[in-house]
């Protein structure tokens, strides 16, 4: 019998990254459980951390590269797989450009750290303008809104809950996403808690979610609406002289601006559009501005939306404007331990963003942070032309169902010269690849979390070394990618070598600031001391360099990889501190409450007070503890129980439809339709229609045997892919005009 053992793992499915024990015997694992020790989550754990057993052994998880031979996807191995990309890609590189190649980054890309650090290896060696990602489905109003106002996407504040007095929580459900833009395991507990030294939650959503089932009350808002009702308090706020920003005053540049631009919004004209009682508005402001240590938190339905940036940005003035932005029991903004933008270089001051550098070729949609919006890809693949997307690689993405109007972008998919695909799943979009080169499960490589420490209500620090040894066959991860990084820039060499001068690269860029902790320090005595290799061997520089860390020696105490690695429950750096000016990455050292961009979409915004309520229903998506997006559909653990993928429907709305618990409506939008089951319930308001995004899983071709018994219907056909916020290039996925009938 084989020894069993305890291993100690960060879970890398949802943004709680809670810290767990596992128990293996060989290659096989056991009981899952919460890791009471853990410095961060303290025990708690959710299914998807136990159900990290069957993602690890799932038999559908591919293993070994795939080719396209005779119109069929057949095993081969890696070096077949790298000589077919080579063969395939270089031509089309030499006589079309570099354009003509684009990739697509899906959501797993955030839970891996090999991904997070050498997928922009990867994308700096395709030099394409063509990237475009999940984000632009998700978050990019609130990064785009962080750029401009703090100078940095990802300097984000987040609610401190553990010292708060009042959460009032908007378009978001962190009973069941455990946070998004924002870190917090046990979000059940922390409210409890709350609530327990006579705290309040409010929950604003078109929904009664299961986070509004646990809040001391619950506001139904029209969706799509919620800019309206921030403008409107902020109004509020400024009209009865609420207004108390405190210490931060002096660092806030157009303040004035803001309270011009506010002046229209009153909740009177508002009440209508928003469906919220102008007396319900004018108290809500009062009670945030009376509690002393408050905030407003907004994501996914204040993002998904027509006016998704002006939401993100008015979440920011609204905690401006009341005093609650860096300050204990407000909204903070977190220290990250490593590859923080706002933590490294001279404090305080930046080159701020700048967005629009580029447009698509198509519609003209601007470049934002990089990327262009989601929604263009398959124009830009359909319309002939130079410049015409030819070839792409997918890196952990599922874009056929996570896009508006996914029939269309799974056709034109199939009319790509070549695609290659990194995925641990055949599914829906990877069963266009020509390539598939298989990811490995989450428990062969280590594990750090990049960006989510970044969103964390406490400041630590956590690793965890691989659970099991990669196969020998198989190179890791950041290989993968080092190795197409070479390919599609025409260097192709070891992936060791190329890695080691990228870090030598590194290593000499940080001895000759003057505001880093090595500046002038011998480059040699700096590679010689890191620990590890490829993801590893960047995560040890990183921390070394970081706010905490040993600097090499400097500071004999400070963080290393080698010391998280002996201390595998975490170190912790206490509860989250004031970091303004000094997180600050703005040109002015200021915050630019009012930046030029944002205030140029007011218009847009005081355009549609007037309009009056579609007949049409509005559509709504919603998030389960069981589910994160499209990836996790074909665990057993998570696809047992009730059936997810239903439309919910309020009673009065289904009794005039003729629609009963159980029976097939039909809901048509503008780009597709669907019949999915009907699920009666009060806790939708009327005139709203909610469907989970991300199922689907019935395409020929796709291998997920679990998730094809009840593949649900992919509720992303009914929108728009014509229509973004301008501002993000963000698809509009919440606030849908569908119609509703008996299939």
């Amino acid at each position: 019998m084989l020894d069993a053992q305890t291993k100690y793992r960060i879970c890398p499915i949802c943004e709680a990254t809670c810290g767990l024990t596992l128990q293996t015997e060989g290659r096989t694992v056991g009981d899952i459980r919460g890791n009471p020790d853990d410095v961060f989550s303290h025990g708690y754990i959710c299914p998807k951390g136990v159900a990290l057993r069957e993602l690890d052994a799932d038999p559908d998880r591919l293993r070994t590269p795939l080719i396209r031979r005779g119109g069929e996807l057949v095993e081969a191995s890696w070096d077949e797989a790298f000589d077919e990309i080579n063969k395939r890609i270089t031509p089309i590189i030499a006589e079309h450009g570099r354009e003509s190649v684009a990739a697509y980054l899906g959501n797993p890309s955030a839970h891996k750290v090999s991904l997070q650090l050498y997928v922009p290896v990867f994308l700096k060696a395709l030099a394409s303008k063509n990237l475009y990602s999940a984000s632009t489905l998700d978050q990019m109003p609130k990064q785009v809104s962080n750029a401009l106002l703090f100078g940095n996407f990802l300097t984000c504040a987040v609610p401190d809950i553990d010292r708060m007095q009042l959460l009032v929580v908007m378009g978001a459900n962190p009973m069941a996403s455990n946070g998004s833009l924002w870190t917090v395991p046990d979000f059940r507990g922390r409210v409890k808690a709350m609530q327990k030294r006579g705290g309040r939650l409010i929950v604003i959503d078109p929904k009664k979610s299961q986070t509004a089932k646990i809040a001391d009350r619950h506001i139904a808002i029209r969706p799509g609406t919620d800019a309206y009702l921030l403008a409107a308090i902020a109004n509020v706020l400024i009209e009865e002289d609420l207004v108390e920003i405190g210490e931060l005053e002096s660092l806030i540049n157009g303040l004035d601006e803001v309270k011009a631009a506010m002046a229209p919004y009153v909740p009177e004209a508002v009440a209508d559009v928003t469906q919220i009682p102008a007396d319900t508005i004018r108290g809500l402001a009062r009670e945030i501005a009376s509690t002393q240590a408050a905030g407003v938190y907004g994501r996914m339905g204040t993002s998904t939306q027509e006016f998704g940036t002006l939401a993100s940005w008015l979440t920011d003035v609204v905690n401006v404007l009341a005093g609650n932005l860096d300050r204990p029991g407000g909204m903070m903004f977190p220290k990250a331990p490593a590859l923080q933008a706002n933590s490294t270089g001279a404090p305080g001051v930046g080159r701020g963003t700048r967005i629009g550098r580029w447009q698509s070729r198509v519609r003209g949609a601007s470049e934002i942070l990089g990327e262009l919006p989601a929604v263009c890809l398959a124009e830009e693949i359909e319309t002939p032309g130079a410049g015409q997307i030819r070839a792409l690689f997918t890196i952990a993405g599922n874009p056929v169902l996570s896009t508006p109007n996914g029939e269309r972008i799974s056709r034109a998919f199939g009319t790509l010269d070549f695609m290659v695909s990194i995925d641990i799943y055949l599914n829906e979009t990877t069963r266009h690849a020509d390539v598939i080169l298989p990811g490995t499960s989450p428990l062969e490589e280590s594990h750090f979390d990049i960006g989510f420490h970044q969103f964390a209500i406490r400041n630590a620090a956590r690793f965890s070394p691989p659970v099991f040894p990669l196969d020998g066959s198989r190179p890791s991860e950041w290989e993968v990618l080092v190795r197409l990084a070479g390919i599609v820039s025409g260097q192709d060499m070891p992936a060791q070598e190329y890695d080691d001068q990228m870090i030598r690269g590194r290593i000499k860029s940080l001895t000759q600031k003057e505001d880093s902790p090595i500046f002038e320090r011998d480059e040699d005595q700096i590679f010689d001391a890191l620990t590890g290799v490829g993801a590893d061997r960047q995560v040890d520089l990183a921390l070394r360099v970081g706010p905490y860390g040993d600097a090499f020696g400097a500071n004999p105490e400070g963080l290393t990889l080698q010391k998280l690695i002996d201390t595998p429950n975490g170190v912790d750096f206490g509860p989250l501190e004031p970091r303004l000016p000094e997180a600050l990455r703005t040109p002015s050292g200021k915050i630019e409450l009012a930046p030029p961009e944002i205030l140029s979409d007011l218009p847009r915004l005081s355009a549609g007070v007037a309009r009056k309520a579609p007949d049409a229903f509005l559509l709504i998506g919603r998030r389960d503890v069981r589910t994160n997006n499209s990836w996790l559909h074909n665990l057993p653990l998570l696809a047992k129980g009730p059936l997810k993928c239903t439309m919910q429907i309020h009673p009065d709305d289904a009794d005039r439809l003729g629609l009963d618990d159980g029976s097939m409506a039909s809901v048509q939008g503008k780009t597709g339709a669907v019949e999915v089951v009907t699920e009666r319930t009060a806790d939708v308001m009327p005139g709203v229609v909610c469907i989970p995004h991300g199922f689907g899983h019935n395409q020929q071709g796709a291998n997920l045997r679990v998730a094809s018994e009840r593949p649900g219907v992919n509720s992303n056909l009914l929108a728009d892919d014509s229509l973004i916020d301008p501002l993000s290039g963000n698809a509009i996925l919440n606030g849908i005009p569908v119609s509703v009938s008996a299939a």
